[in-house]
């Protein structure tokens, strides 16, 4: 058996180089499978845009978008002539999930519209938003939901890259978990479908920016126009508020009467002041009722004639 001494760093020097051959060979392969599968999406496009708008006019269940929730529209690459028709429903923000070659709106037309414009580059098929992304598109879409704004949110056929976005969106702001907020998408629009890496990006938002973080979400809803807006006044110590027996007209039940005035009042009162007036009120009553006492007793003795020496 013949032993041969390496010399000082020829293992970690021959460890190190193999390494770099295996990444070098991934980083390979990957660049190989974007320009492939990029190169893919450009010959398809048009044929599957040409498929749906078909499907569209001929299937009444095929919608170009559906209501995801009330400030959500997902669907697919819309056409200028459906930038007005997207602001009679509500929308002032769309985000776009295309490359370049897949949009078909300019920003300036949505801009000339008054409705904002989010570009978030993803190539098709196989590919998700980066984290960073997803994280500006749901802030985006919170943002427009507190102002009572709806966003479309589109890729090229509301199927993947747009319903990834969505679904973290319903994780973080409405309190549901990845696989429960791809069951409620696929009840509003039946045809969304997530690649791996799609589904692997929203698990990584929900764990990373919900679970890890223990965020609370705060759901936004839409306020009713015909409901005024009420002006409150400061509720001092010295305030009375008086209920006569009109007011509780109808009411039969005191339960009844405390529920309703929850929902428009939450009165804190003072409880050392009140019963420190209540204290007092009663002392007054009470000397009052003593001298009237004092007073009759006074007169009784004045009514009988006896004389006094």
């Amino acid at each position: 058996m013949y032993i041969e001494e390496l010399k000082d760093g020829e293992t970690e020097s021959g460890d190190e180089k193999s390494v770099a051959e295996v990444y070098l060979h991934e980083i390979v392969l990957l660049d190989a499978r974007r320009i492939l599968v990029g190169a893919g999406a450009r010959v398809l496009f048009y044929p599957t845009l040409l498929y749906n708008v078909i499907r569209n006019k001929f299937q009444s269940e095929f919608h170009w978008w559906d209501e995801v929730d009330e400030f959500i529209l997902l669907g697919a690459v819309p056409f200028p002539t459906d930038v007005p028709r997207l602001k009679q429903l509500g929308v002032r923000g769309v985000i776009t999930l295309n490359e370049p070659y897949e949009t078909l709106v300019p920003t300036a037309l949505y801009l000339a519209y008054g409705i904002d414009h989010l570009v978030i580059p993803t190539r098709d098929y196989l590919f998700a938003p980066s984290f960073g992304d997803i994280c500006q598109a749901v802030d985006f879409i919170h943002n427009n939901a507190s102002c009572g704004k709806t966003t479309y949110v589109h890729c090229k056929a509301g199927r993947g890259r747009s319903t990834t976005i969505v679904l973290c969106y319903l994780v973080q702001h409405k309190g549901m978990t990845p696989n429960g907020a791809f069951e409620y998408v696929k009840l509003k629009r039946p045809r969304v479908l997530l690649a791996a890496s799609q589904r692997q990006a929203v698990e990584e938002y929900y764990s990373l920016r919900v679970k890890k973080t223990g965020c609370l979400y705060n759901p936004v809803t839409k306020a009713h126009s015909f409901v005024p807006a009420l002006k409150l006044m400061p509720f001092d110590d010295s305030s009375v508020v008086l209920v006569t027996e009109s007011d509780l007209d109808g009411f039969n039940k005191s339960r009844e009467i405390w529920a309703e005035l929850s929902l428009v009042y939450r009165v804190q009162f003072a409880g050392q002041a009140a019963l420190a007036r209540l204290s007092c009120l009663w002392l007054r009553c009470h000397e009052k009722m003593a001298a009237e006492k004092v007073g009759r007793e006074n007169c009784s003795v004045d009514s009988l004639d006896i004389p006094v020496y």
